[in-house]
């Protein structure tokens, strides 16, 4: 299981909000140069109506020295808060282009371990999913089931109707076959109209044996290919691990053989043991 990684930090909502700061600290300091610019026409005019006193001009000095530095830090904080809006907008720009990428790197990763007409994983991510199996069940002494599926008659399907239709074929078994794999179980399109499916921890013959029986009944259902609907019917050849093999390679084979006998036979399913 994949350990989940914490996203990494938003820098533009950070200097975001360190701008929005930036922003009402310099209303405040707007407002008090105001106020300060205030207060010292107020003193001017009791200049002009009082009598010379120390006092006032000493505190009129003062105030407009004080009004002199609160503008000064206005500006200030003008000049900073356009250098954070430029950061912003680059660390923006950089924060896209890195999205890109990664969404880049995700569709290639996929299309690199997927099938393109069906989603489902191919030959190169099943085998490595099975080859991790492996190495689980014989570490713990689980079983496990390899079925390998192919549709009956479907290049007539293509032949009568065309490629299009067994396209749809192939797409809706597709999705029904993964709407009907359990979590740890892998479903994948082999080719053509095969398809491989990894059972993990298959307990006895029996369970895997309704299993199988479960994704025949599903494949079975009428399916549309616009112009009518048809029935599928399919033939699985089943390998079990330990019994029938510990290799990747020969449980496949072995699954595949026990498939051809199960279309012969018309049976439905096969296990290679039985072969």
């Amino acid at each position: 299981m994949k350990s989940k990684q914490q996203p990494p930090p938003n820098t533009v909502n950070s200097l975001s909000k360190v701008l929005d700061q930036s922003e009402q600290i310099k209303g405040v300091v707007d407002e008090c140069a105001k106020e300060l610019s205030s207060v010292n026409l107020a003193l001017k005019d009791s200049l002009s109506i009082q009598d010379q006193k120390a006092e006032i001009e000493n505190a009129l000095e003062k105030s407009q020295e004080v009004e002199s530095k609160v503008q000064e830090a206005s500006d200030q904080l003008s000049v900073v808060n356009k250098s954070l809006e430029h950061e912003v907008r680059e660390r923006e720009c950089l924060e896209h282009q890195l999205a890109a990428v990664k969404k880049q790197e995700e569709s290639a990763r996929h299309e690199a371990f997927h099938d393109p007409l069906t989603g489902l994983p191919n030959r190169v991510l099943f085998n490595e999913r099975l080859e991790h199996g492996l190495v689980q069940a014989k570490r713990h002494g689980w079983s496990l089931a390899i079925m390998f599926l192919d549709l009956n008659d479907f290049k007539t399907i293509n032949d009568v109707y065309g490629h299009d239709a067994g396209d749809i074929v192939l797409q809706t078994i597709s999705k029904r076959l993964k709407d009907n794999t359990r979590d740890d179980d892998t479903v994948s399109r082999h080719g053509g109209d095969e398809f491989l499916y990894l059972l993990m921890e298959a307990q006895e013959k029996q369970h895997t044996i309704l299993m199988v029986e479960k994704i025949i009944k599903v494949i079975q259902e009428p399916c549309d290919i616009g112009v009518r609907e048809l029935v599928i019917n399919p033939s699985i050849g089943i390998s079990l691990f330990p019994k029938d093999g510990d290799s990747s390679d020969i449980l496949i084979k072995s699954a595949d053989k026990a498939m051809y006998q199960a279309k012969r036979t018309k049976s439905g399913y096969a296990f290679a043991s039985e072969t």
